[in-house]
């Protein structure tokens, strides 16, 4: 079983690198998402998008994270999350798509895959080229 701080490098490994294919990608962080992490108590699984200026530009952001509660010593500890975000340049109809939709709303993790798989802010981007895919993992 992986831990936390394994998560990272498993899942770019899993991926591979520079990959624009987000099916491709969306697919494989589907299954690791059912995958069992260390200490892991329950499935939170985050999918959100917009157009945000985080990085100094605005970008569209199109984000599946993987969010894990980190206990030490059976104590709370910190929450960090793993991202695989990608990232476009704004057009007018990416513009327009904007959510956050978590999988605690849904009792079955795959009821949740479904939902977002029928959502306009997955289908758009996941037809189109981004500019990069970044993974990374960051305490929340």
């Amino acid at each position: 079983m992986i831990t936390v701080k394994q998560t990272e490098s498993y899942l770019k490994n899993k991926i591979g690198e520079d990959t624009d294919d987000i099916k491709k990608v969306w697919e494989t962080f589907k299954i690791f998402c059912k995958e069992p992490v260390e200490g892991e108590e329950d499935k939170e699984i985050l999918f959100q998008c917009g157009v945000y200026d985080f990085t100094g530009e605005e970008l569209f952001h199109l984000d599946f994270v993987r969010q894990f509660t980190v206990y030490e010593e059976d104590e709370y500890s910190r929450m960090e999350q793993l991202h695989c975000e990608f990232l476009f340049r704004p057009t007018d109809e990416l513009s327009k798509l904007e959510t956050e939709e978590w999988s605690m709303d849904y009792d079955e993790v795959d009821d949740f895959f479904n939902h977002i798989e029928d959502l306009q802010e997955f289908k758009i981007p996941s037809n189109l080229k981004p500019i990069k895919l970044e993974i990374y993992q960051e305490e929340v």
